[in-house]
């Protein structure tokens, strides 16, 4: 696969220079859909910077169990992947592919060096960790003040728009895993929003109506 394709996906930063460096630097890889990127406990020696397909973060405990926190998209990489990368401390999350996805990995060392020497690189670091903190504060504020079903229609919401579909392929299992839940409860709250019209069931997929977050704002 030439490299070279993905510029594109890197205009975003305008610094052509900035660019050639991190596409002669980086290394290419691509990622399966489910395919685990990152585990807890695994130390991170490069920057993880997404050219094509989305990347769900995950929060996990001693016992296994997962919060779901928030999505990467092209041109987007993970506040807290540079956080221990940079503090050669090991990750905290779980990362998975959420399609077919193709990563550039930027070594630990030329990070340091693109910081010092563009200006633009600095900053979409730092507005990297901007949105990143906004993002966490988001989930925390679901967990603590929402109830289970705002959080779940919310969930909807969000996977509707990263995929740009109105048919979610999953599990009421899986759902209730990224949501901190049960999986009894979750098919309980599917169930009343297919009384309401708002979504039908089908063998583990969730057809959306297409006014679906209009429906939930009311």
């Amino acid at each position: 696969m030439s490299i070279e394709k993905f510029s594109p996906s890197l205009s975003f930063l305008g610094d052509q220079q900035l660019q050639k460096r991190l596409l002669e630097l980086g290394q290419l890889a691509t990622f399966s859909a489910g395919k685990i990127i990152m585990e807890p406990g695994q130390f991170i020696k490069s920057v993880p910077l997404i050219l094509a397909g989305t990347i769900k973060i995950l929060r996990t405990d001693a016992e296994g169990n997962e919060l779901f926190l928030y999505y990467l998209e092209e041109g987007e990489t993970c506040a807290l992947s540079l956080t221990c990368c940079t503090a050669s401390k090991p990750s905290e999350i779980r990362a998975i592919a959420e399609n077919e996805m193709t990563l550039l990995f930027i070594p630990i060392q030329i990070h340091e060096q693109l910081m010092d020497e563009f200006k633009r690189w600095k900053e979409f670091v730092s507005s990297t960790y901007q949105h990143r903190f906004q993002d966490l504060l988001t989930a925390l504020d679901a967990v603590a003040f929402k109830r289970m079903d705002e959080r779940l229609m919310r969930y909807i919401v969000t996977k509707m728009k990263q995929l740009k579909s109105n048919e979610l392929h999953t599990t009421h299992q899986e759902v209730a895993k990224e949501l901190g839940t049960s999986r009894e409860v979750i098919s309980r709250l599917l169930k009343q929003l297919e009384k309401k019209k708002w979504i039908e069931l089908g063998r583990n997929v969730i057809f959306i109506r297409d006014d679906f977050e209009e429906l939930i704002s009311k």
